[in-house]
């Protein structure tokens, strides 16, 4: 007769022996989003950033003739400025959309490497410009008014991409290299950088909600775009601690977020700001073309 406590013993460990630790399970789930994540030439991956950013261009072009007509009428050398930027960094992130597969080649690694770090230039000079104009006037005229806020602007994104310069030639750091994924000093980087921008528009927002916040611009739209731009820097800080400390999913979440970032920051930036300026632009110029029309006689009657 036989011992049903042997049997019972002798499952338990084929259950043991075939069933993997719920670790280990953890750890396959993590490995999936990071293989799924970490790839160089995903077609997907490619259209999300290539399409937008084509569309972007096309509608930059069509409206440029007009565009340029309202900002010499306009004179407006702050808004000037900006809308060359925003052409500058919207041709940039056309081609880092469409060259990705340079980060996977190895001799390509270097003008891979370059490409991102102009890219990324283009898109924080407008990123912290439009905080630091907003904060001191909104529309400004004149090159007064362009100095401070160039000059602040510009000396905090000089900083910022030379420190990620160093770390990325210096150091050898692989900021932008997707496949890279397993890098601890190029998580640690990430999340410091996306800490302070997360820190300054919480800032902001607190100034919003003090009894300091007749001291910032009566802006909804400034707000509006404040509160987005902290939920996603909240969001990529929290994606790249995560994969910071190995868990996959973090990285899936920070590509994810990185996608977003070059889709659709530069059309929503355009929204936000420039396009109320060239809607205000239409009505100053139908003002001016009447008055133009007026003192020319146009509108004069002769009553017999």
């Amino acid at each position: 007769m036989s011992n049903p406590n042997i049997t019972l013993s002798i499952a338990s460990v084929a259950i043991n022996i075939t069933e993997p630790p719920v670790r280990s399970r953890i750890g396959r789930v993590s490995e999936w989003y990071s293989y799924g994540s970490a790839g160089c030439n995903s077609f997907w991956r490619e259209a999300a950033l290539v399409v937008p950013s084509i569309l972007l261009v096309l509608y930059l072009g069509f409206q440029a003739r007009r565009n340029l007509k309202k900002l010499s009428h306009r004179k407006s050398y702050v808004m000037i400025a900006y809308y060359a930027i925003l052409w500058l960094s919207a041709l940039l992130n056309l081609a880092w959309s469409i060259l990705q597969g340079w980060q996977c080649a190895p001799g390509k690694v270097i003008g891979w490497n370059l490409l991102s770090l102009f890219t990324e230039c283009g898109m924080l000079s407008l990123e912290i410009s439009v905080v630091a104009f907003l904060l001191q006037e909104n529309y400004a005229s004149g090159l007064e008014a362009l100095a401070p806020t160039f000059l602040a602007s510009g000396s905090v994104v000089a900083v910022d991409i030379l420190v990620q310069a160093i770390f990325v030639f210096g150091f050898g750091v692989p900021l932008f290299i997707n496949a890279e994924s397993r890098h601890g000093g190029k998580w640690s980087v990430l999340f410091i950088h996306t800490l302070v921008l997360t820190v300054v528009y919480c800032y902001i927002l607190f100034f919003h909600y003090s009894k300091w916040r007749d001291k910032l611009p009566p802006r909804p739209s400034f707000y509006n775009y404040v509160v987005v731009m902290f939920i996603i820097n909240v969001m990529a800080l929290f994606a790249s601690g995560l994969a910071g400390i190995g868990f996959g999913f973090g990285l899936w979440l920070y590509n994810f977020i990185i996608i977003c970032r070059h889709s659709l920051y530069l059309p929503f930036l355009y929204v936000t700001f420039l396009a109320d300026f060239f809607q205000e632009e239409d009505w100053l110029l139908d003002n001016a073309y009447y008055s133009e029309m007026k003192d020319a006689g146009f509108f004069d009657t002769e009553w017999d």
